[in-house]
């Protein structure tokens, strides 16, 4: 039986990746900071459900890891749904350093920590949700765009060590654009924003079709081509939100 450690999933994109796992019959070690919040997975299938907190930020997140991948008797597939983010047009410092210290730090803490594991246990799959806020700096958001950036590039860096390593670790970088989840809170003027349970699916599909890097869906794979061929000297003009 299939067994995949889903690491954010007590709302948002990590809850509903984990639903759909649980549907096409994996076994599942979810996590997130408040255990609790995890019930109602468990309940799902309790046979196949099993529970840790989980702090990205804290140094015990590893052995924390170790600990849910023993209950679950280990870890084929990793699915990262954990971060922060927000436009912080004033630049207020403890937002910038949390968002460095979750998504920066805490995702290297992780992420590390599966291709580790993966790399003594036959091999397996890290799957990781980074951002279209990583195709260029958004002013908007310094610090998460520039987190997803490096999210993006360490996953890529990876992939190429484990190829030259010839282990058996694959890799999905999903870029969704604006989801309706917590992390926007209830501001409805995002552009293009997309439905969960819908990016959900998308993920799903991407990684069970071994996609390498897959942004979510067919109007931001456009829009982000398009901001690639943006020279900076306009690229720095515009004002995106």
């Amino acid at each position: 039986m299939k067994k995949a450690i889903v690491i954010g999933a007590s709302s948002g994109l990590g809850n509903e990746v984990a639903r759909l796992l649980l549907e096409q019959g994996w076994t599942l070690g979810v996590a997130a900071r408040r255990v609790e919040a995890l019930e109602l997975l468990r309940e799902l299938a309790p046979e196949r459900v099993q529970t840790q907190a989980i702090d990205v930020t804290s140094d015990d997140a590893t052995a924390a890891l170790d600990e849910l991948i023993a209950k679950v008797g280990g870890m084929d597939l990793l699915f990262y749904a954990a971060g922060i983010g927000k436009q912080n047009m004033e630049l207020e410092s403890d937002f910038e350093l949390n968002t460095v210290t979750t998504n920066g730090l805490g995702f290297t803490r992780m992420i590390g920590a599966a291709y580790r594991y993966m790399a003594t246990h036959g091999g397996g799959h890290i799957a990781a949700i980074s951002s279209i806020a990583g195709t260029k700096g958004l002013g908007a958001a310094p610090s998460y765009s520039a987190t997803k950036a490096f999210q993006a590039t360490y996953l890529q860096a990876l992939e190429q060590q484990a190829y030259m390593r010839k282990l058996n670790i694959r890799f999905t970088d999903l870029r969704p654009g604006f989801v309706a989840t917590p992390l926007l809170g209830d501001n409805p003027k995002y552009p293009m924003l997309l439905e969960t349970k819908k990016v959900a699916r998308e993920m799903v599909k991407a990684i069970n079709s071994g996609k390498h890097v897959w942004v979510i869906d067919w109007r931001w794979r456009i829009t982000t081509a398009l901001w690639r061929r943006i020279p900076k000297c306009i690229w720095r003009r515009l004002k995106i939100k």
